[in-house]
């Protein structure tokens, strides 16, 4: 047989009983269950063409078969889909601008690629759990459960997704085939999808253990299973669902926050390459696309400081202005904040900001500093709008320094930092978030979640009688925090539509005031508007339409193939 890929098959981590990463797994598992040896056969043929008489008949079987369904965990796109919000932007247009903006169809390509990817990732799933109990008597029984909690869990991620962008979806626990009446059914509305998913999450992480040895790094757990009923379950305004799953989550304890003892640096040294989870020090992430050598890269620090391009993660003046002043006060209610050059806008903020949002006189890899010399320097200085592909240029006039690998910045696809998915942090705020929707919130509730995220970075606590004295909404600022600690990480976008803030989108979006850029520098923005404060207008004509723009609209494609699917309100 030709040897196709560059790695072999028998070597690579994951051959063994590690999960390291599981997009490669999906080879393997072809490969084990199939003698052919045409060149691009593993491209080729479906899921169903395995002779299921004689596979699932080994634990290694098994488990090469639950690897499989690991192909559909989010990657990189996790943390892309942040500029379907008003976190970031990529300037250029692209269907996560466009949907933002609300200036979108259903012949958009991603509508029908994530439609598509996750009833690709629900089949397999489908297809092991009709399968796997050929093995009952062979297999014991724990890892049994495990492997079918892994497997339900898969199922209720990818269904967890497909509700929040087109509500109702076709509820399908069955590997279809064609001619199959369900492939043209209707959809299964909502509640009964989430319903479905909660109680697949909960009936998973009975079969989960709580950790694994360092040889299954990676592999679903207990605690993530539990996280994500918890968010799931906080989506759909099921507080009372989400802070039982929260709970039980911190009661398992397994994960603490991480931190290096250093409160400047601990926050954003969990997303580079210390913070994995091969590194041995991190308890926090529940939930990762795991980083393996020449299979399983990305290209995310490269596309934040990318050297000779415009940034595709530009941070927003909206978000720059969320974070607080170290006082624990907004902006504009603190004495403290100033902003009379760009330098001020950094200072007496938030940690988490300089750990987060790139600020003059830290390390970077977009090469150009900014000044007149135009010689490269690798620190900061100030933003760049020229663009003569001698430094990273940015959209805003900010940059993200969180989830970047200086090194890795100068070179394509070679990021070796994991992408966290879910972390001990998010249910923290969630158990906060769902206490207070339901008028349960305490101080004492505040101190052992947001407070001990805040204490990480030495972030002033936040206390609910200081909050009122200064005039501050609580729901507010519990919202805040999230917005600020989970910032890139790809929920603000779900977390705007279930606060049903869809106004927000519609906002033009803003960067930093144009007369804080050099004069030898305002050339480069001549052309583009400000608002009535001299801040720069970065995309306007926005729009949200309440009664249509909470849902995406069923992809064009898909209801070629099956009309009976029907479209979203507004949609038709």
């Amino acid at each position: 047989m030709k040897q196709k890929h560059k790695y072999n098959f028998s070597k690579v981590a994951w051959r063994k009983t590690s999960l390291t990463f599981a997009t490669i797994a999906i080879p393997v598992f072809l490969g084990t269950a199939l003698t052919s040896c045409e060149d691009d056969f593993l491209e080729r043929k479906p899921l169903d063409a395995i002779t299921d008489v004689t596979f699932w008949k080994t634990e290694e079987q098994l488990q090469q078969a639950v690897n499989g369904t690991y192909a559909s965990l989010k990657g990189k796109n996790f943390a892309d889909m942040e500029n379907l919000a008003d976190n970031t932007i990529y300037p250029p247009r692209s269907d996560y601008q466009a949907i933002s903006s609300g200036n979108f169809d259903f012949t958009s390509g991603t509508l029908n690629s994530e439609w598509t990817a996750q009833f690709d990732g629900i089949r397999r799933c489908n297809h092991f759990l009709e399968n796997y109990t050929k093995a009952q008597g062979v297999v014991n029984e724990a890892k049994l459960n495990q492997f079918v909690g892994e497997v339900r869990f898969m199922r209720a991620f990818l269904y967890s997704y497909l509700s929040f962008f087109f509500g109702d979806v076709p509820l399908i626990t069955k590997t279809l085939n064609i001619g199959d009446p369900e492939i043209y059914g209707p959809r299964t509305p909502r509640k009964e999808v989430v319903d479905f998913v909660l109680n697949e999450l909960e009936a998973a992480a009975q079969g989960l253990p709580n950790t694994y040895g360092a040889a299954d790094l990676g592999r679903i757990t207990k605690g993530a299973a539990l996280g994500w009923k918890a968010r799931v379950a906080l989506f759909y305004g099921r507080y009372d669902v989400a802070e039982v799953a929260a709970k039980a989550v911190m009661d398992l304890g397994v994960y603490q926050l991480y931190s290096n003892g250093n409160p400047a640096t601990s926050y954003n040294e969990l997303f580079t390459d210390a913070g994995k989870l091969a590194a041995g020090k991190n308890k926090e992430t529940m939930l990762a696309r795991l980083f393996v050598q020449n299979v399983a890269e990305h290209n995310m620090s490269r596309e934040t400081q990318v050297p000779d391009q415009t940034s595709r993660f530009s941070p927003t003046k909206s978000l720059v202005d969320a974070y607080l002043c170290i006082d624990g006060l907004p902006i504009n209610k603190s004495p403290l904040y100033k902003e009379e050059t760009y330098e001020d806008i950094f200072k007496n903020r938030d940690p988490r900001m300089s750990q987060t949002i790139l600020a003059p006189g830290a390390a970077w890899g977009g090469l150009d500093d900014g000044d007149q010399d135009d010689k490269p320097n690798a620190i900061f200085n100030l933003p760049k709008f020229n663009a003569d592909k001698k430094g990273s240029i940015t959209g805003t006039g900010y940059y993200f320094t969180k989830y970047v690998d200086i090194p890795a910045v100068g070179i394509f696809n070679k990021d070796d930092n994991d992408i966290h998915l879910l972390r001990y942090a998010e249910v923290l705020l969630t158990y906060a978030e769902a206490r207070l929707e339901q008028g349960k919130l305490t101080q004492a509730d505040v101190d052992m979640t947001i407070n001990k995220i805040r204490e990480r970075v030495g972030m002033v606590p936040m206390n609910i009688d200081e909050l009122a004295a200064n005039g501050l909404d609580l729901r507010e600022e519990v919202r805040r925090e999230r917005r600020i600690e989970l910032a890139r990480e790809g929920q603000r976008y779900f977390d705007i539509l279930r606060w049903k803030q869809g106004e927000l989108l519609a906002q033009d979006v803003k960067g930093v005031k144009k007369s804080l850029i050099p004069s030898w520098s305002q050339s480069f923005v001549k052309s583009i508007p400000t608002d009535a404060d001299g801040y720069l207008i970065i995309n306007t004509g926005r729009r949200f339409e309440p009664g249509k723009n909470y849902l995406w609209p069923v992809p064009f494609t898909q209801l070629q193939q099956n009309p009976n699917l029907g479209q979203n309100p507004g949609w038709e």
